[in-house]
């Protein structure tokens, strides 16, 4: 039996019907005949959320481990000896961590 036994030889099951987007009837384009209520948000880059975990990260990762690494003495003129200065210096990157993954997560289930 070959393919061009059903007698649809040559035809699709569309209709011939093919989509292109922006064309009369699509309303710019957009998913869902343009309703712009259910569409996606724009985008507005970080926003004070991401430049808070970004700051954050900064902190964590460059400063922090830069303060031990050029000033192992710099908690000493806080009254901390050199041995809690390694002990204190790394809570700073714990706590701040903790408290924006706390803030973001309070922050996104808000509108739940």
């Amino acid at each position: 039996m070959s393919a061009n036994s059903d007698g649809d030889a040559g035809e699709s099951t569309d209709g011939g019907y093919v989509h292109v987007p922006g064309e009369v009837g699509d309303d710019e384009g957009t998913p869902g005949g343009g309703d712009t209520a259910e569409s996606e948000p724009e985008a507005d880059g970080f926003g004070r959320k991401g430049w808070a975990l970004t700051a954050v990260l900064f902190t964590c990762v460059l400063v922090i481990p830069g303060i031990i690494y050029a000033y192992p003495y710099a908690a000493g003129a806080l009254g901390f000896s050199f041995f809690a200065t390694y002990l204190a210096l790394p809570l700073v990157p714990a706590i701040l961590l903790g408290l924006v993954a706390v803030w973001s997560m309070t922050a996104a289930t808000r509108d739940q």
